[in-house]
């Protein structure tokens, strides 16, 4: 029997024997320490936080406003619901041609063969030479009026923006052609009535036809500088003058904002429901992950819901561009113009922030923080700055950055639910039980119910066209 010598390298490769029970046994006996179930799809939902929720016990919320409308200043003012534009038909008058017509059931007609359409910075509305057969009324956006200058170069004539219109001669049928090229300048919303649509609408209205032929201009009522009835007041005044007598107009066609919904099934078996709940609750759970995404989706549709989303109803006149592409100081400034009443907070993308940011290093400019509920916010003249991914940002890297004022008292944004639902888990959030099926499957119906409405439209501003991409530092000197 011979026997294998062991060399002394081997003797030191060798592992030793364990001396004492090992991590990995250890655990057979362990309980781990387990967190809740993550969700990297949680954001801080801060416009749901800051908004002032409205009860809405009927279920529509109806905003009331004072007739509004602005005869005289040359300008054709629209209304706008969700992306839908439309003329307000009595702002026809602003046309010359129009100018004293009052039948208005004619202008409401005429009004409504108007159709919108988007033009995209750089396309042509009209081109030199061509027959002017449509009249454009001009809801949003710039527009270069181009022409051959006087030594033949192109040149720019002058700029059509929000009001604006051209192409009326069609009205009057004193038939010409283009003498020059429209050509957005920004993208462009605006309405369009064809010759052969009017000439159909004129042959079914025997009042427009004869104004036509009168053709007569006479200047509007008076109004005060946001459209509004004027409301007659004396002051100052000694004696006993006659006083004034006046009254508020009312809008007969009022705003109505319906609450929406989010809505999904929540299932779990019963198996699991009935043995996997320590230490946490399985149902528990599923339903908090599920409140959370639903908590989501509200927010995103409160900013681009087409019919109550405050990005696609923000008023016209409210809505701007950036002077450079990225925002700057005086872009917020220019906001800040706009929503000047006690103005809350900015609600922007984190790139939107971010590039504001950068902007404001270049110039050396730091702006301050604010503190918010133990939380610190970067602001702009003591307005904080919210972060909201909600916000789209498109594939050429641009956004769009909100700011509003809110709340009832202030005439402002608010949200708007429904408390006190049956079987209700959170304000306006319930969950109900829709029983157990033969397969053992238990199952919840998770409803949220919201929507959002703007009071008045100078309560939010809108700066589009934001440019977040990076710089290019390629080429720098």
């Amino acid at each position: 029997m011979t026997e294998t010598a062991v060399s002394p390298a081997a003797e030191n490769d060798a592992e030793p024997a364990p001396r004492s029970l090992s991590t990995g046994g250890a655990r057979n006996l362990a309980t781990t320490t387990k967190t809740p179930p993550q969700n990297q799809n949680v954001t801080s939902r801060w416009l749901l936080k800051l908004l002032p929720w409205v009860d809405v016990t009927g279920g529509t919320y109806r905003v009331n406003r004072r007739l509004t409308y602005q005869l005289g200043d040359g300008r054709i003012t629209f209304t706008t619901v969700g992306e839908s534009v439309s003329v307000i038909p009595p702002e026809l008058r602003e046309i010359p041609v129009l100018r004293d017509f009052t039948d208005e059931a004619s202008l409401a007609a005429l009004a409504n063969r108007f159709t919108q359409r988007t033009y995209q910075a750089g396309e042509e509305l009209t081109t030199t030479g061509q027959p002017a057969e449509t009249l454009f009324l001009v809801a949003h956006g710039k527009i270069h009026k181009v022409a051959a200058g006087k030594y033949g170069d192109p040149t720019i004539l002058g700029t059509l923006t929000d009001g604006d219109f051209f192409g009326e001669s069609i009205l009057s049928g004193t038939g010409n052609n283009w003498e020059f090229t429209a050509r957005a300048a920004t993208p462009c919303i605006v309405l369009e009535l064809p010759l052969g649509a009017f000439r159909e609408m004129n042959g079914q209205s025997e009042p427009l036809r004869e104004h036509i032929r009168r053709v007569l201009s006479e200047p509007g009522g008076r109004r005060n500088p946001h459209g509004e009835a004027e409301i007659d007041v004396a002051s100052g005044h000694v004696g006993e003058p006659l006083l004034p007598t006046t009254f508020a107009d009312y809008d007969a066609a009022p705003r109505e904002y319906e609450l929406s919904v989010a809505q999904t099934v929540l299932t779990i078996h019963t198996r699991v429901a009935d043995l996997y709940n320590k230490p946490m609750n399985q149902t528990d759970q599923q339903l908090r992950l599920t409140v959370n995404a639903l908590r989501e989706r509200q927010e995103h549709e409160i900013v681009n819901n087409p019919e109550f989303g405050l990005l696609p109803n923000s008023d016209l006149s409210q809505r701007i561009s950036t002077r450079g592409g990225p925002p700057t100081p005086d872009d917020m400034d220019e906001l800040l113009s706009l929503v000047w009443k006690e103005p809350a907070f900015f609600l922007a993308h984190p790139k939107a922030i971010a590039a504001f940011g950068r902007e404001c290093s270049r110039r050396g400019v730091y702006p301050t923080g604010v503190d918010v509920g133990g939380h610190q916010v970067v602001s702009w003249r003591g307005v904080p700055i919210f972060p909201c991914n909600k916000i789209p940002v498109s594939a050429q890297a641009s956004t769009s950055m909100m700011l509003m004022r809110t709340g009832e008292e202030r005439q402002g944004v608010v949200g708007l639910h429904q408390t006190g639902l049956p079987d209700e888990y959170e304000p306006s959030l319930s969950v109900r039980f829709m029983g157990i099926d033969s397969n053992a499957i238990i199952s919840y119906l998770v409803s949220a119910y919201y929507s959002a409405a703007v009071l008045v439209p100078d309560a939010l501003a809108v700066l589009e066209n934001v440019d977040v991409g990076a710089p290019d530092e390629t080429h720098a000197p």
